[in-house]
């Protein structure tokens, strides 16, 4: 996830205005300006200013489904990073294309986004990931955000109750990683109500009756749904 020079910001700290730029995560608005409400890395995408938490990082286990940024491509491989303490390392032979040597950056380049699998860890720590499956390929567009790995599993909700709900009522394509990434495809207004979700989430992700709660949420001002 690019932030150039991955500026912090403190809490009450102006980021910009509104109307040319909308709130995201972690921010508020107070008399036009878009504040900080946290302590974190400032992140702006197609006008949306989130503020990344400064949080532990994912720790991955053989099998996840992950969200990764690509961070540089060589001869025969690719860098890529999945919010854990170290890269995973991405090789021709773990994608779906027939790669000609030193042809790599054709396929996939830095800065681009991908939903992958991790495929290995060793003892020193050192990650594999794959794109070979048919539910993994590269994420074109949309709009990438972070949250707090441990809610993972309300994210989804049981057989992916709370996630359906999510998509049926904003209309939005949505990818989520077990390393704590969402990525999101939709129109502005579809994006924030995904972003608000999320935040309801981590907020009550300990009380009963979420998924309920979260469908009454999304109801109030729904475009018609079928």
């Amino acid at each position: 996830m690019s932030n150039e020079g991955r500026q912090v910001v403190i809490p009450g700290q102006i980021l910009g205005e509104t109307p040319a730029l909308r709130p995201g995560r972690g921010t508020f608005v107070e008399n036009k300006k878009i504040l900080a409400e946290r302590l974190g890395v400032l992140n702006i995408q197609d006008n949306f200013v989130h503020i990344i938490p400064l949080r532990g990082r994912y720790d991955p286990m053989v099998g996840d489904f992950v969200i990764g940024v690509v961070e540089e491509a060589s001869t025969s491989n690719w860098m890529v990073d999945i919010n854990a303490p170290y890269p995973a390392l991405l090789h021709v032979h773990e994608v779906p294309w027939e790669i000609e040597f030193a042809d790599t950056e054709k396929y996939l380049n830095t800065g681009d986004t991908i939903l992958a699998k991790v495929l290995s860890i060793d003892e020193s720590k050192k990650l594999q990931i794959t794109l070979n499956d048919r539910n993994l390929f590269k994420l074109k567009g949309g709009h990438l955000i972070e949250f707090e790995p441990s809610v993972y599993r309300r994210i989804m909700g049981k057989k992916y109750s709370m996630i359906e709900i999510i998509q049926k009522y904003t209309r939005c394509r949505i990818k989520v990683g077990k390393n704590g990434r969402i990525w999101i495809d939709g129109d502005a207004e579809g994006i924030e109500k995904v972003l608000s979700a999320i935040s309801m989430i981590e907020r009550e992700a300990i009380t009963f009756g979420l998924t309920d709660r979260m469908e009454e949420f999304l109801k109030k001002d729904a475009k018609d749904v079928r």
